[in-house]
């Protein structure tokens, strides 16, 4: 894995952490909580295992997983940030798309764990 792969991860992970603790914080005090939970939850979700991925994650299977996986929450947790500010989407589609970034990133650390001896490096 490349160290700005690297980089990146730990740096999405730490602002995925903070804004996940944000969003929590805000959703015990509001009314309409459903987006901000679901924010909070995807960005709780992902923030460790971005920040293992960057600081562990040595084969190409995973720098490629692990960007996938860091695209999809992006997308997913602004669109859901987008509807609840502002009431509209990030794009058409944003929240299937990310979602979909995201599963296929999961599928991806699968892949380069069950095939490990033929992905490293």
């Amino acid at each position: 894995m490349s160290d700005w792969v690297r980089r990146v991860l730990v740096g999405v992970a730490g602002l995925l952490g903070a804004i996940g603790v944000a969003t929590a914080a805000m959703a015990s005090h509001g009314e309409d909580i459903r987006n901000l939970a679901a924010i909070s939850a995807m960005a709780l979700a992902h923030a460790p295992v971005l920040l293992v991925l960057g600081l562990m994650g040595r084969s190409w299977a995973l720098s490629i997983a692990s960007l996938m996986l860091t695209a999809g929450c992006i997308i997913f947790v602004a669109d859901l940030a987008i509807r609840h500010w502002i009431g509209t989407s990030l794009f058409p589609g944003a929240a299937p798309i990310g979602g979909g970034g995201m599963i296929l990133g999961w599928l991806g650390v699968a892949a380069a764990g069950i095939f490990r001896g033929l992905l490293n490096e």
